[in-house]
């Protein structure tokens, strides 16, 4: 690397990078780029633009189907700004549109949302998830589920997940504890609970509810603090974990080639070979 090209004390300057991911999240989660710059390597920077949440006017949600999804001036005024930044894939992190609407929504939207971005690559969390859990063998998951998902969504995220070959070996709720029991399970979320997440209590709960016939776990939500408890889990449990955001960040590592592990992130961001 030239002396022009070195920041503070010789360390690369930011311009030095091997991996530009763009993330498409709601209006109020704070968890996707938090997490996604703690497990990002270095080289690897996140940018996101976002869209209001479907359920900021108190509905519960029961899912979109992705062409009125693609609609939403926000979608479309985010996909064409990340389209402009020369980034190597968008990732749509909301894995409940996926659940609701399948294969064929994750199919869809991928489509047209690459279109919407001039081409840059457009995956969702569905299709992230999905493979990481093939990347790492897994087939029959403990399903760990955020406390602000309802009946409606378990069995959207059970049914998406039969439909792409895997089994639930097994669905936790992961529970915030006495002081939010009086809030409706859909308005968690948006009432704070996204912020009252401990990377220790889902190490605990998952632990000890994980089924002695399950090969792994997968936690899904992107608004759903859990990464920190990645390696612990699988040191505990010795199977692999997969998180919606891990699974977001290994898919662009994936896509670039860029084979850099990732401390904490567990075996998905191991050292490891390219997807298929």
């Amino acid at each position: 690397m030239n002396a022009d090209m070195k920041g503070h004390e010789g360390a690369p300057n930011a311009w030095s990078w091997v991996a530009r991911l763009g993330v498409l999240v709601i209006h109020n989660d704070p968890v996707v780029e938090a997490e996604l710059w703690g497990m990002a390597p270095p080289g690897t920077t996140v940018h996101a633009a976002r869209f209001e949440s479907p359920t900021s006017g108190g509905a519960e949600y029961t899912g979109t189907p992705w062409h009125e999804v693609i609609e939403s001036p926000d979608v479309r005024r985010g996909l064409a700004q990340l389209g402009q930044m020369d980034l190597s894939a968008i990732c749509f992190c909301f894995g409940s549109a996926s659940f609701f609407g399948g294969p064929a929504f994750d199919d869809g939207f991928s489509a047209a949302a690459t279109a919407l971005a001039g081409g840059t690559p457009v995956y969702t969390a569905g299709q992230a998830i999905r493979l990481a859990l093939a990347a790492t063998g897994v087939r029959r998951p403990l399903v760990v589920v955020p406390p602000w998902f309802t009946a409606p969504t378990f069995a959207a995220t059970r049914g998406y997940l039969a439909a792409t070959g895997f089994e639930v070996a097994g669905l936790l709720q992961f529970e915030l504890g006495a002081r939010w029991q009086g809030v409706r399970r859909h308005r968690l979320f948006d009432r704070g609970g996204r912020f009252e997440v401990d990377p220790e209590e889902v190490h605990r709960q998952v632990a000890a509810a994980f089924p002695p016939d399950a090969d792994g776990v997968l936690i899904p939500g992107s608004g759903f603090r859990s990464w920190e408890a990645i390696d612990s889990l699988e040191r505990h449990l010795s199977v692999p974990v997969v998180t919606s955001n891990q699974a977001c960040l290994w898919r662009l590592l994936d896509l670039t080639g860029v084979r850099t592990p990732v401390p904490g992130a567990g075996r998905l961001l191991a050292p490891r070979t390219r997807a298929a």
